[in-house]
């Protein structure tokens, strides 16, 4: 075999081992935001038709979250919230519209205490998919009924489902407790209790 023939098989076995790698990184790659995102993925997916421009979408939502710091709620904001939480409940038997927009508003609120930017609904929503996927969906369900609400088009049982969909991401951002009560044990704290 010649000097010439041997490069050019050299080249085609290198180019190939190069191919196979990047594919394979990119297999992982996809496997990983499945996996981080769940349903969130699929309905990503679903949503853009396209499954390399879904995962562009969850990766900028990953780099956009990294801008931001969440912080644990502190034991007074997390136990003022759970009050509010129970009243709005209470509330629901007797006013199960305006329970929905408290809920809501209570929500965005919990959202801003922990750091989320919470300027505009569809940003939240892709914010806190990165961090609680799982819910992601039970809040933009829980917000569509609260805009039908407030066009006075949600029937009950809709409002009943907008309220324990928030009481989902209600939840997870009272479960943020522990990093919190964990950073006091360490002696630092959250910023509302400094």
């Amino acid at each position: 075999m010649d000097t010439i023939t041997v490069v050019v098989v050299v080249v085609v076995v290198a180019v190939a081992a190069a191919l196979v790698a990047f594919l394979l990184a990119k297999r992982r790659s996809s496997s990983q935001l499945q996996q981080r995102f769940g349903p969130e993925y699929e309905r990503t997916v679903d949503e853009t038709g396209d499954r390399r421009a879904a995962e562009k979408d969850l990766k900028q939502r990953e780099k956009r979250r990294s801008q931001f710091e969440v912080r644990p709620l502190s034991s007074s904001a997390a136990n003022r919230y759970r009050d509010d939480w129970n009243d709005i409940q209470r509330g629901f038997v007797d006013e199960p519209g305006s329970a929905v927009e408290r809920a809501d508003r209570l929500v965005i609120q919990m959202m801003r205490d922990s750091g989320y930017p919470v300027d505009e609904f569809e940003l939240r929503a892709d914010d806190i998919s990165v961090d609680h996927p799982d819910v992601s969906q039970n809040y933009r369900d829980a917000h569509r009924v609260a805009v039908a609400q407030a066009q006075g088009q949600a029937d009950t049982e809709q409002l009943r489902q907008a309220v324990t969909s928030y009481r989902r991401l209600v939840d997870a951002l009272l479960e943020n407790r522990g990093a919190a009560d964990e950073g006091r044990a360490s002696g630092t704290t959250d910023t509302e209790e400094q």
